[in-house]
């Protein structure tokens, strides 16, 4: 019977056609005693009556029926030509098997290899097999089933970017030994594939040793070319294992089934949505690692040793890392773990042995597996199902969550929802004049509300966005694609959404800031549609005041927003830097942010009330509660009207001390109406904003018209104006910046600037000879090093010696904290400090502002922060330097007197909060302010400052 082994097996070797490879192979045949000279008359006779190509780069030579009698033996020998042999028609071999044999023993080569054949690369792997070892084991292995397990599940893993879930959903395959640890840097080079609904799919055959899948999804919101990234596929392919995978993934997708996995919480859902092999309902049990050292060699040898006592499977789990569970009797996987003392760790057992094996291995870990151990606190051990994860409840009527405070004042009203639903529709239509009529009568109901939002917007720019809109409903070519799906007889539903999103895939394709709006207020318009069709238009908003409630307040939701009828906003993510709060404070809608996600699952038209003052919200308060807060609210209006009616004066404590208060802008326009609502001067010009609203880098005449506007407006008061401050974190479409892993970490600011200085001496001069002997100050933002500061100083030095400016001064920002560090140094050069306390927070507490989870903690009254201030300040007004705050803190109502008691000369804040901050600085005094600062310098949390402050 014919087997194959290594030693059948000649590697490297070459052959420039069919004829030579027949002549090697004859040769190998009569040299190894197994056919007599003659037997290659009777390969050549074979080939000649039909080749012997068998597919997949295999050919299988072998003589005619006439030539058995030349066998000796049975046998095969095997050349691998890696540069190819072309067998004819095109065919190339990279394999040829030259077979002896007295009868058809052939066949069961053929038999040997059906599986082998199967593979879809393995022409390409057997002529890059580089040993004989390697090239018998793809023959002989079988395709092996595709590894797809609980363990291959990540979601809401931690990733920044896709890079980084691309080597997080690796690290899942390497962990189960599908992949070796190059496999990670092979991704890298792969372009990803966008599935649709936001999956994406990498897939790779190097350094593979099984095929696997792993399928992650990311903790916070991703983009990838400026698509959306809810969940990756990344397969270890091997032969055509993942085959029927692939097959029911298209099937789910064509469904419009694909975010089943990105909303998936548990790795049950997604294994049942993907047919893989579901985790056996186990039972398992908790305990506290108490080994001083954690589960080194020793104490892990014990628990190996033990767990394999019990003929069973059992694995070891270390809760809250992220990892999957490993054999508890593999003291190699054990160590993997690197389980530290004090650490949870999760014993799940076959259910044949659980009795027996958890009660002994869960003694033998608090015994100390053979060391010495003090005893942790207690935790409860229990026997739990590992799929069963916590389910979100709707908050009870008389609920009060503390959330993050994001935009003063009170609100109260129905709670108005504002979910992304989804939509369930069918693919096929019931006739073609049928999904016509529901197509057109959806479009007209959608032109009929954006005509009424358009005539209700009193903004411009909100109408402009509404018209575009209308614009995008009445494109011929989008309609006409629709009606080509129409007559293939898809529905009106799967027709149009499946144009929509193909437009806006090309679009985003197209990585133009100015057209990636445009494919987003496509997919707004797509879905508005798409209701209709379904039934299941937008919830209208109550006609009274109501509370918003949304996942998250982005830019574009602005234009949405209708100031008369918002009482408030609630959130469940963000923090008091997000946009939604920036948004809310500059529209005067109090605001609550980070109450968690809970609030979503609230009932429209739940009566709440927000504090936004104290980040409080009550669900269905009492009517004594709503009472108090009602007559608070009135209280803080009329406290609003008078400070108005004031905000033209010097805001001064009780005991004499003065603070000015200046205005946050970024543009030119309305400065005037700036100067009535009470700015005793600009505190800070986003002079990027100016470079944003031009379809091109503004020349120097164009800036400096924007420069001297602003100026004339303030008619003879202070401008504080930062330089350029843009980066990776907020491109320019007109001047292409290379993309960073962080961000907001890199090239940005200064830092960019200092690299391109003919931009910025473009920037200085404008704002030099804008100037006159008006009073202008500079400020360089994202200044961390000393000789930054120095470079941009020398540079515009340089350039007063050819324009004359006679009221300068230069300084820097203080947002990262080195600069707050070396502020005793700064200040001996510096003529100010302007404390940017936006960055500063998430530098210090290396929490991104943004960040869906952690965001909310990224809050500026955190001790941390207060105590750069607090450096910054006092080294300041040793060199007798001013230091201003024009961060989103100057107009925390809770931050106004701490701020001042830290010594802080000057606010910047929003227009509209310029009266009310005026008016919070002439109710305090100076010297409590100095005592509360130095108590909240002492405290250990934000929430401890913040409540310091409100028992005040």
């Amino acid at each position: 019977m014919l087997e194959l082994t290594v030693e059948q097996i000649s590697m490297g070797q070459s052959a420039v056609d069919k004829s030579a490879a027949l002549h090697l192979l004859a040769e190998r045949l009569v040299s190894d005693g197994l056919v007599a000279d003659g037997y290659l008359a009777g390969l050549q006779a074979r080939e000649a009556q039909g080749s012997t190509f068998l597919g997949q780069g295999i050919a299988i030579p072998h003589g005619t029926p006439e030539t058995r009698e030349l066998v000796h033996a049975t046998g095969v020998r095997l050349l691998q030509f890696p540069e190819g042999v072309d067998w004819g028609d095109g065919q190339i071999v990279y394999l040829a098997i030259g077979i002896a044999a007295r009868s058809d023993e052939h066949l069961r080569l053929l038999q040997l290899l059906t599986r082998a054949l199967g593979e879809t690369d393995l022409a390409e792997a057997l002529r890059r097999a580089s040993s004989a070892e390697a090239l018998l084991k793809l023959l002989q292995g079988a395709p092996q089933e595709l590894a797809l397990d609980a363990q291959m599940i990540g979601l809401g893993v931690p990733a920044e970017d896709f890079d980084e879930l691309v080597w997080r959903a690796a690290r899942l395959l390497t962990r189960a030994e599908c992949v070796g640890s190059g496999f990670a840097g092979v991704l890298q080079q792969v372009d990803p594939l966008p599935l649709g609904e936001g999956l994406w799919w990498l897939h790779s055959e190097q350094a593979v040793r099984q095929p696997g899948l792993a399928f992650v999804t990311p903790q916070q919101a991703l983009r990838h070319n400026g698509q959306p990234v809810h969940g990756l596929f990344c397969l270890a392919s091997l032969g055509a294992a993942h085959q029927a995978l692939l097959e029911r993934l298209c099937t789910l997708l064509i469904e419009g089934r694909g975010q089943e996995l990105c909303r998936a919480t548990n790795s049950r859902t997604v294994l049942e949505v993907l047919g893989g092999e579901l985790p056996a309902d186990w039972p398992s049990a908790r305990i506290g690692l108490a080994n001083a050292h954690g589960l080194h060699a020793r104490p892990a040898k014990e628990l190996a040793q033990l767990a394999k006592h019990f003929d069973g499977e059992i694995r070891l789990r270390l809760i809250d890392s992220g990892q999957p569970a490993v054999s508890a009797k593999s003291l190699s996987k054990l160590l993997s773990l690197g389980a530290r003392r004090g650490q949870i760790l999760e014993i799940i057992a076959e259910p044949a042995i659980a009795n027996d094996a958890l009660p002994a291995l869960l003694a033998a870990i608090e015994a100390g597996l053979g060391e010495e151990v003090e005893a942790l606190a207690p935790v409860v051990e229990a026997v739990i199902d590992v799929m069963a994860e916590p389910e979100l409840v709707a908050p009870a009527a008389g609920a009060l969550i503390q959330g993050v405070a994001a935009a003063p004042g009170i609100a109260c009203g129905p709670a108005h929802i504002q979910v992304q639903r989804e939509f369930d529709y069918p693919l096929r239509g019931e006739s073609l004049p049928i999904e016509r009529q529901r197509l057109q009568h959806a479009l007209a109901n959608v032109n009929h509300e954006i005509e009424a939002l358009t005539q209700r917007s009193p903004a411009k720019a909100i109408r402009e966005i509404f018209i575009t809109h209308q614009e995008m409903l009445a494109d011929p070519d989008l309609t006409d694609e629709v009606d080509q799906r129409l007559r293939q007889g898809e529905s009106a539903a799967a027709a149009w959404m499946a144009v929509i999103d193909a437009a806006a895939r090309q679009q985003e394709a197209l990585h133009d800031a100015l057209l990636a709006e445009r494919a987003a207020d496509l997919r707004d318009i797509g879905r508005r549609v798409l209701a209709q069709l379904c039934g299941e238009a937008d919830v209208p908003a109550p006609e009274q005041p109501y509370v918003l409630v949304m996942e998250e307040v982005g830019p574009s939701d602005v234009a949405r927003l209708d100031p008369q009828r918002v009482a408030g906003i609630l959130t469940a993510r963000g923090g008091a830097t997000a946009h939604s709060a920036i948004v809310a404070r500059a529209l005067g809608i109090p605001a609550v942010v980070g109450a968690g996600d809970a609030v979503l699952l609230i009932a429209p038209g739940t009566p709440l009330l927000l504090d936004g003052q104290r980040g409080r919200l009550a669900v269905a308060p009492a009517a004594e509660e709503l009472e108090r807060a009602l007559a608070e609210r009135d209280r803080r209006e009329q406290r609003l009207h008078a400070a108005k009616a004031r905000r033209l004066e010097p805001a001064i404590t009780r005991d004499g001390h003065a603070i000015e208060v200046f205005a946050n802008i970024g543009e030119s326009a309305g400065i005037e109406a700036v100067v009535d609502q009470g700015a005793e001067g600009v505190g800070l010009l986003r002079t990027e904003l100016i470079f944003m609203a031009h379809q091109q880098a503004p020349d120097e005449a164009v800036q400096e018209a924007e420069y001297r506007r602003v100026l004339d407006g303030l008619d003879g008061r202070p401008l504080v104006v930062r330089t350029l401050d843009v980066g990776g974190d907020k491109p320019l479409p007109y001047w292409p910046i290379a993309k960073e892993e962080n961000p907001f970490l890199g090239v940005r600011g200064i830092r960019l600037t200092l690299q391109r200085p003919h931009v910025m001496e473009s920037q200085l001069r404008a704002l030099l000879r804008a100037a006159g002997d008006r009073p202008l100050r500079i400020m360089f933002p994202m200044v961390g090093q000393l000789e930054e500061w120095r470079q941009a100083r020398a540079m515009v030095e340089r350039l007063r010696e050819e324009i004359a400016v006679s009221d300068l001064q230069l300084g820097i920002m203080i947002e990262v904290p080195s600069a707050a560090l070396l502020a005793p140094v700064l200040a001996q050069e510096v003529d100010f400090f302007s404390i940017g306390t936006n960055d500063l927070t998430q530098y210090t507490l290396a929490i991104d502002r943004g960040h869906p989870s952690l965001s909310a903690q990224a809050d500026g009254l955190h001790p941390a922060v207060l105590q750069l201030i607090d450096i910054t300040v006092r080294a300041a007004h040793a060199h007798g330097k001013w230091v201003g705050v024009c961060g989103e803190l100057a107009a925390d109502p809770q931050a106004v007197a701490l701020l001042l008691g830290l010594g802080v000369d000057e606010l910047s804040v929003a227009a509209r909060s310029i009266a009310e901050v005026k008016a919070e600085v002439r109710e305090l005094n100076f010297e409590h302010a100095q005592q509360l600062a130095r108590q909240a310098l002492l405290q250990g949390s934000a929430g401890a400052v913040r409540a310091l402050v409100e028992t005040r």
